[in-house]
């Protein structure tokens, strides 16, 4: 079952049609305060399992000879089927718990047609296997051109992948205004006024356009001038049809009052403003705030294992050719 098990480029495939590719392509067809329901999420993933059944059926049935027998049919099926609900799982446990949209999935209901789909596929898989199709290995070095074209685009849509992740996996957000800096509402370039119910934690959120980087100090009750922590990436599509807002920074306080509000960026007019701490759910909602290179190296790994793959099989070939007869 090993080597009919997808490889490192079948994974990577997978990963960007049942993962970004929904988050994106909901993100470019749709106004931009709508968010994505996971039931239409996971129909990406149920139009990949019958293509990656099939080609899991036909490796299989070319590694074990390509018989045409029912015992060998029906082994085919089993073993795609059962390998598909792999990845299926793994997908579905990713929009459970890792990036939670909104609305609700009949889970069961998702497995069980995931595993006629998987069937249906993986008889398909079976007839394609039987036919006398030429199998092309990819060389070494489009192995290792494709394994970098991965790479590069798994770091670029990994940062978009959290940040559209974290967006439409948001519960709760409070369209609740404590006071800001900018000039929408204060003179621009000077602190603006901050009135705090209470202690805790607080969101500073970009205005519009604003700069997602700026440099925020709190100043006030028990703070002398507290630098803000910087979200990594930034969620945004806030707010109203009035205005939107994205997430750049959060600061803690230690008791309720008023507070003053400084931010610098590259836009001297830029407005910030602080919120409650916008609640995202799932493990998107730590990914926010990891460092950018862990980000970039998770979106890189599909495209690192088949580099790596490649360099193993290079080197198993040069040790059969130095074998002696």
């Amino acid at each position: 079952m090993g080597r009919t098990f997808p490889g490192p480029v079948g994974l990577a495939a997978w990963i960007a049609v049942t993962l970004p590719a929904p988050l994106v392509f909901f993100e470019g067809t749709h106004r931009w305060e709508e968010h994505q329901d996971v039931s239409t999420a996971l129909w990406w993933t149920l139009g990949a399992l019958p293509v990656l059944a099939a080609v899991v059926a036909a490796r299989w049935t070319r590694y074990t000879g390509q018989r045409r027998t029912s015992s060998a049919f029906l082994a085919a099926v089993v073993v795609a089927t059962l390998i598909s609900a792999v990845f299926l799982g793994a997908s579905m446990a990713v929009y459970r718990w890792g990036i939670p949209l909104q609305g609700a999935a009949g889970w069961w209901s998702v497995l069980s047609s995931g595993a006629l789909l998987a069937a249906a596929g993986a008889a398909i898989g079976y007839m394609i296997g039987l036919g006398n199709v030429r199998r092309s290995r990819l060389s070494d070095r489009h192995g290792y051109l494709i394994g970098g074209m991965v790479t590069v685009v798994g770091v670029l849509l990994a940062q978009v992948t959290v940040q559209l992740g974290a967006e439409d996996s948001t519960s709760r957000y409070d369209v609740i205004g404590y006071g800001g800096v900018g000039p929408y509402t204060a003179a621009a370039s000077n602190p603006g006024v901050v009135i705090l119910p209470a202690a805790g934690r607080y969101a500073i959120l970009a205005v519009g356009f604003a700069p997602q980087d700026p440099d925020c100090r709190v100043t006030g009750v028990g703070l002398a001038g507290r630098s803000a922590e910087l979200v990594t990436i930034a969620p945004g599509d806030y707010g109203t049809d009035a205005a939107s807002y994205a997430w750049v920074a959060s600061f803690n306080v230690p008791d309720p009052g008023t507070y003053s509000l400084a931010c610098r960026s590259s836009d001297d007019q830029a407005s910030y403003i602080v919120w409650e701490t916008p609640d995202i759910r799932g493990t998107v909602g730590e990914l926010v705030h990891w460092p950018l290179v862990a980000i970039w190296f998770l979106g890189a790994v599909p495209g690192l294992l088949i580099i790596a793959n490649t360099a193993t099989r290079r080197r198993a070939k040069r040790q059969e050719v130095r074998a002696p007869a």
